[in-house]
C-alpha cells in the first residue's frame, strides 16, 4: 500500500509501495463524485488536482491526522494506481485489513452540514436528520469501512466532528441494522452469512461487479477482479469460494452470534434506477445455513436473477 504524507509547505507526497507497513495512519471513508472531481494517483503524481473538488476531503483527512499526531493517511482514490490491474485487484481484496489496520478512519459526510459554533452539540437535531438521510449509508463499499475500524469518526462537510462510532452507536444501528457487537469490534466471521448479508441489502456501487467485490472483506474471503462479468457471476464466484472452505469453517462462518434477537428499525431507502444488490433475508430464495452443505444451491441476486451453484 501507498500512503499519503501532508508535508509542512502543505503539498502531498506519497510514499513508495509498503509491503508490510507498520507505520501508523489515518484512512478516509467517503463517498465518491463524478470520476471527474476526484484526485487520481496520476493527479498526486503529477503535482496536478487541487482544483478538483474531491481535493478538499484529501486535505481534510491530512491536516485531521496531523492534529491526530499522525504522519501519514491513506485515500482510496489517489492512493491506487487503478490503470494497474493487479494492483488494484491486491488493493480491494487488501481493502478491509487496510481498514482494519488504521489508527483512525475519518468519515467525510459531504452532505451532512452544521452550523459555525466550534463544538457540535449532539441535543440539536439541525444535522442528525441529514446524518440519518446522508449517502454515505447506502454505499457498498462504506459497509466494510464502518465495521473494519476499531476507531470511526464521523465529520460533517465543513470538517466538524459529529462523534464516533461509540457516541453514535444507537444511532447507527439503527440506520445500517448492524448489530451492535458488530459496530463494536466482534470479528464479522461470527455473524451467519444471512445476518452479514442483511447488513448490505439497499447499498449500491456503481460498478455491478462491485456488489459482490465490496463483500470479500466482510466474509474473509479472496478471489481475483474480473471486472464485466457482471454481478450475478461475481456473486457466483464470491459463492463458490464460501463453499471451498472447510467444513469446520463454514459451521462457523453460518452460525448465529447468539440465540438473542437484534432488533432494529430498518431505514427505508430509495433510488433511482438501482434495487438492491444483494438477498433480502425476507427473499424465500435467499441462502440459509444449509444449503452450502448440499450438493448445490441457489441464491438471488436481486435484478441480475439467481445463481445456481449445483
Amino acid at each position: 500500500m501507498r500512503l499519503l504524507e501532508l508535508r509542512d509547505n502543505g503539498e502531498f507526497s506519497l510514499t513508495k509501495d509498503i509491503v508490510n507497513n507498520e507505520q501508523p495512519y489515518a484512512i478516509l471513508s467517503h463517498t465518491w463524485g463524478d470520476d471527474d472531481e476526484e484526485v487520481t494517483f496520476k493527479d498526486l503524481t503529477e503535482g496536478s488536482g487541487k482544483t478538483k473538488v474531491g481535493y478538499r476531503k484529501i486535505l481534510f483527512c491530512g491536516e485531521q491526522a496531523a492534529r491526530d499526531g499522525l504522519k501519514y493517511c491513506w485515500v482510496d482514490t489517489c492512493c491506487i494506481d487503478k490503470s494497474n490491474n493487479s494492483e488494484l485487484s491486491e488493493a480491494i481484496n487488501s481493502m478491509f485489513r487496510w481498514y482494519r489496520n488504521a489508527t483512525k478512519c475519518y468519515v467525510y459526510l459531504s452532505d451532512v452540514s452544521t452550523n459555525s459554533h466550534n463544538q457540535v452539540d449532539p441535543s440539536l437535531q439541525s444535522w442528525q436528520s441529514a446524518f440519518r438521510e446522508s449517502r454515505w449509508f447506502t454505499r457498498g463499499w462504506t459497509l466494510q469501512e464502518l465495521i473494519a475500524p476499531l476507531s470511526v469518526e464521523f465529520f460533517c462537510a465543513n470538517g466538524k466532528r459529529l462523534g464516533d462510532k461509540k457516541s453514535l452507536e444507537r444511532q447507527l444501528h439503527e440506520i445500517t441494522g448492524i448489530a451492535v457487537p458488530a459496530l463494536q469490534g466482534t470479528t464479522p466471521s461470527a455473524f451467519s452469512v444471512n445476518e452479514r448479508m442483511s447488513w448490505a441489502e439497499n447499498r449500491e456501487t456503481k460498478r455491478e461487479e462491485d456488489r459482490a467485490y465490496c463483500l470479500l472483506g466482510i466474509f474473509d474471503t479472496y478471489m481475483p477482479l474480473i471486472y464485466g462479468e457482471g454481478a450475478k457471476n461475481a456473486f457466483k464466484r464470491l459463492h463458490e469460494e464460501l463453499y471451498k472452505r472447510p467444513r469446520k469453517h463454514q459451521l462457523g462462518e453460518l452460525s448465529t452470534v447468539s440465540q438473542a434477537t437484534f432488533h432494529s428499525t430498518k431505514r427505508s431507502m430509495t433510488s433511482d434506477n438501482h434495487s438492491s444488490f444483494v438477498p433480502s433475508s425476507r427473499d424465500p430464495n435467499f441462502l440459509d445455513s444449509e444449503p452450502l452443505f448440499c450438493s448445490g444451491y441457489s441464491m438471488h441476486c436481486g435484478k441480475y436473477g439467481t445463481v445456481d451453484l449445483s
